[in-house]
């Protein structure tokens, strides 16, 4: 909804001016004086607010003060005689958003609103996400997304979390599986215990024994002391291996009997040592393609896979951008001590039409990238994503699905601005209660979501 508040002492001025307003579409509600119309704003207040400065009683600047009292991201703009020019440049460094000069070209109010209303609809639909991140529990509060594919996962995740099952998490790089492994290492049952991980192509081939199985001094050359590997580490707790195709094939025979036996002989001894842990590992290719490649023991595969995870990508569930975007976002702001500014249906539409192939580390990145850039907002996530080193032609999706989606983000972000209300997403989106229910079912939108 499109609100205006009009506070002149004047009746002739706010009959022409909310005349011009109304003729644009905007719904206007005036007023003589200022303590009146302050009465009327609330910080869920939709809209912007026009002002004369020179009023009696409570002048423009002074209402312009009390507004941002009750919240500074309202905009206010201030009728101006010429004079008042350094005064009105005054009230926009307390916090106005713009002055319109007198006498009043009505195309330069009616933008000055469009941009004001603008801004303050962003606002509230970064407010209305950072709520509902923020009452995220769970693995919620982990894995954020409410796609049918992300809620699938999660229900999967805790199903399995409880029990003390070895789990394989296939996924691309980039999709959060680390999030994941941690997630039901929190959630299960061992989430007092150590929580130990091993990024298997991250290590020397020649130290990846050593890193799993330890070794005594002297074992090798170069082994100055004992080494307690990652298997015992983790004893009573979670052993996460990352990328388990990258360990060497002889290696992955040594982890496979451990995990049968549950014992391990540290290099260089002969002393057995029980350990017992749960094993949560991942990929970055399907199983059956890393077996194939002779990347993956097979025997280590069904040992491995009592429970299979499978992350889809980015590019399967888009209807999770807009909110993993604002989560990422208010994190660089607050890493970087920056304003975190909506980047608007611009930039949704092109993070929308771009196909990630960095996944959700991808997105986060341009969080950060977004939060530190210059570029004005309506251009900022364009330009940041052309100058990526990806062939364009490959990520883009048909028309009709990036309609699609963009659709179900305006429903979905109207729902949580009105808290639920039905009647007020329909008035607010103008379109009749039935076709809301069917694009809310088509969607997978809840109202008590």
């Amino acid at each position: 909804m499109r609100q205006i508040i009009l506070v002149d002492d004047e009746q002739s001025v706010r009959d022409s001016a909310r005349q011009w307003l109304e003729l644009s579409d905007f719904k206007v509600r005036d007023f003589g004086d200022a303590p009146t119309a302050l009465s009327y704003i609330t910080p869920e207040f939709e809209g912007m607010i026009l002002s004369d400065v020179k009023m009696p009683g409570m002048d423009g600047l002074e209402l312009q003060k009390r507004v941002a009292e009750i919240d500074a991201a309202i905009p206010v703009v201030l009728f101006t005689g010429h004079g008042d020019i350094a005064m009105a440049v005054r009230a926009i460094q307390d916090g106005a958003y713009d002055f319109v000069e007198k006498p009043f070209d009505p195309e330069q109010i009616i933008e000055t609103v469009k941009r004001a209303l603008e801004k303050r609809r962003l606002i509230l639909e970064n407010r209305g996400l950072k709520r509902a991140l923020e009452g995220c529990s769970g693995i919620d509060s982990r894995l954020v997304g409410t796609s049918p594919a992300m809620l699938a996962l999660k229900k999967e995740i805790n199903n399995v979390a409880p029990t003390i099952a070895n789990v394989l998490i296939i996924g691309e790089t980039g999709t959060g599986k680390e999030v994941i492994a941690r997630s039901i290492h929190n959630l299960s049952r061992l989430k007092d215990g150590p929580y130990m991980a091993l990024n298997c192509a991250a290590i020397p081939v020649n130290m990846a024994e050593s890193e799993l199985f330890g070794h005594v001094g002297g074992a090798f050359t170069g082994a100055q002391g004992k080494r307690i590997g990652k298997l015992e580490a983790a004893n009573r707790g979670t052993l996460f291996l990352d990328e388990l195709n990258s360990m060497p094939l002889d290696v992955q025979g040594k982890l496979l009997r451990a995990l049968e036996l549950r014992e391990i002989t540290p290099l260089g001894s002969n002393a057995i040592r029980p350990v017992d842990f749960r094993l949560i590992s991942t990929m970055n290719v399907s199983p059956r393609e890393a077996i194939t490649r002779g990347r993956l023991r097979e025997d280590l595969y069904f040992r491995i896979n009592t429970v299979e995870l499978t992350v889809p990508p980015l590019r399967q569930r888009k209807s999770d951008i807009p909110l993993l975007f604002s989560f990422f976002l208010e994190r660089a702001a607050d890493t970087y001590g920056q304003e975190a500014e909506p980047p608007g249906p611009e930039g949704l539409a092109a993070m929308m039409a771009y196909d990630w192939p960095g996944n959700v580390r991808e997105l986060k990145s341009l969080a950060a990238r977004y939060v530190l850039s210059s570029l004005p907002p309506t251009v900022r996530i364009p330009k940041l994503l052309s100058g990526t080193n990806v062939d364009r032609r490959e990520s883009t999706i048909p028309l009709r699905e990036q309609v699609c989606l963009f659709e179900r983000h305006l429903i979905h972000e109207s729902i949580l601005r009105n808290k639920g209300n039905i009647q007020q997403v329909i008035a607010e989106l103008k379109v009749p209660r039935r076709t809301l229910n069917e694009k809310m079912a088509k969607y997978n939108l809840k109202r008590s979501e």
